[in-house]
């Protein structure tokens, strides 16, 4: 059976968010992404792009008595990357080392921020 939903949560070096139910988030595990070129003789070439791993569109809940905008400021701010896993609604968690990337922005009437992670290699499923 398949099972799709909310994500439960979104854990960033070791700082717990609850995301919003209603955000569809994105996944792209990291790998290849394709593209097949053409040359003159009708015959064509597989290039192969290398791709990070991403989640795009977590909606997460964002406590200023936590300081949570400014944590999440600090880890877009600093040079390494840290540790994050995301869990889905099926149970399953995919874990990687990576950062925020994009925009970072609090929307203060909801108390969420919209959040982008990006990191090298796969995405793996714990």
């Amino acid at each position: 059976m398949t099972v799709g939903g909310s994500i439960q949560e979104v854990s960033i070096k070791g700082r717990t968010f609850a995301a919003t139910a209603d955000a569809d988030a994105t996944r792209k595990l990291g790998g290849f992404e394709n593209e097949v070129q053409p040359n003159g003789d009708g015959t064509t070439r597989n290039v192969k792009m290398r791709v990070p791993w991403m989640f795009g569109g977590l909606v997460l809940d964002c406590d200023d008595a936590r300081g949570d905008q400014e944590f999440l400021q600090d880890i877009a701010d600093a040079a390494e990357n840290v540790d994050i896993s995301i869990t889905l609604a099926s149970g399953l968690t995919y874990q990687g080392t990576g950062t925020i990337v994009g925009e970072l922005a609090m929307n203060t009437q909801a108390s969420t921020a919209t959040v982008e992670v990006s990191g090298p290699g796969k995405a793996t499923a714990q």
